[in-house]
């Protein structure tokens, strides 16, 4: 998982998919992967890379999510 951004945008790019959004729909994204993460406990770790990524990103740019 890889996360990148600029100043208006940030890119989520997994193994095979990658999607860019603006940077004002940062804490959304965050709460649906969170969301995600909870309803399919079965899923195991696999949201885990993302929701770290997007954590740290809102944290370098002192964004609440």
């Amino acid at each position: 998982m890889k996360i990148t951004h600029d100043d208006k945008t940030f890119t989520i790019t997994g193994q095979q998919w990658a999607g860019t959004y603006p940077l004002d729909d940062l804490g959304k994204w965050l709460a649906f992967y969170r969301r995600q993460r909870a309803d399919f406990p079965k899923a195991g770790a696999v949201y885990d890379a993302t929701i770290a990524g997007l954590e740290a990103l809102a944290q370098e740019l002192q964004v609440s999510a």
